[in-house]
């Protein structure tokens, strides 16, 4: 395994931030949360931005939208029609069309649930792929790809998956403590039958790409073991990959700069107890830190 630290980092460093166009830096379509998680997007959002994307769309159900959209004055909101349950329905594949095939990256995901309807949704928005943009799958919109591994695999390793060890368990059909009894294995045999980036998560944390040597990310802390920090790590994947950067270097350069930003938090507050939002602010500056 090769350990990622900054001198990995030295050796894939970001793309040159674009001049003064913030379409050159970048498009993120956010697609996610439901009536019971309305502020999952936020954390997604913002920290796609504060990686340096230069335009951020959200999708969400309709009766979160417009609180969303108040909280977020960056964005542009896309208002969904929600099943019964108060998830993102299906036929909402119908209104992001257009978007999405203008989007450089889509993070699909954050505060969704598992459902069958959440699964036909992940499949039609995984049904056409491009060799000019990125997809991040995180939470339900990961699990529901369980049966999916040749939408996902047709995307040609542009897609990054970003699932903890429950996660894991569900796309191999195994209990949880099969992928932490050897956390390697599962992540390399993801990696090889969806031919996607992986970004196991734990206490060390692996990223998986078929036929290159795995990456072993060390740093942290327990305190990135809260709601919404998963949330904030695919927004910054995304953000990176929209601006320019390859899905591996996008998922380490993401998970790198995640654990540091959780750190500082630690730092500046305690270890256990931050938010995952006192991690957002620190997102630009650790970019640039690292990136001298």
């Amino acid at each position: 395994m090769e350990r990622l630290d900054r001198t990995w980092l030295q050796r894939h460093p970001l793309p040159s931030p674009a001049g003064g166009d913030k379409n050159a830096r970048g498009r993120v379509l956010v697609v996610g949360g439901a009536e019971f998680v309305p502020g999952a997007l936020r954390l997604t959002g913002e920290a796609a931005l504060r990686a340096g994307a230069g335009k951020l769309q959200m999708a969400t159900v309709r009766a979160a939208a417009m609180s969303l959209a108040v909280l977020m004055p960056e964005a542009a909101m896309i208002a969904l029609p929600a099943d019964e349950d108060g998830e993102i329905a299906p036929d909402a594949v119908e209104l992001l069309g257009e978007r999405l095939k203008s989007c450089d990256t889509l993070v699909l995901g954050p505060g969704m649930s598992a459902s069958e309807r959440t699964e036909q949704l992940v499949a039609s928005l995984l049904s056409s792929p491009s060799a000019e943009q990125t997809i991040v799958l995180d939470a339900a919109a990961l699990t529901c790809a369980s049966k999916l591994a040749g939408l996902v695999a047709a995307h040609e390793g542009r897609v990054i998956m970003t699932p903890h060890h429950g996660e894991m368990g569900y796309l191999m059909g195994l209990p949880p403590e099969a992928v932490t009894a050897d956390p390697l294995a599962a992540a390399e045999q993801v990696a090889r039958d969806f031919r996607a980036v992986v970004v196991l998560k734990g206490t060390e944390t692996l990223v998986a790409v078929p036929g290159r040597e795995p990456l072993l990310f060390e740093g942290g802390n327990a305190g990135l073991a809260t709601g919404g920090s998963g949330d904030v790590l695919a927004g910054l994947i995304g953000g990176l990959a929209a601006r320019g950067a390859e899905p591996l270097s996008a998922a380490g350069w993401g998970v790198f700069v995640h654990g540091a930003a959780g750190e500082r938090a630690a730092a500046e507050i305690a270890e256990i107890g931050f938010l995952a939002r006192d991690l957002l602010p620190s997102i630009p500056g650790l970019l640039a830190k690292f990136g001298r």
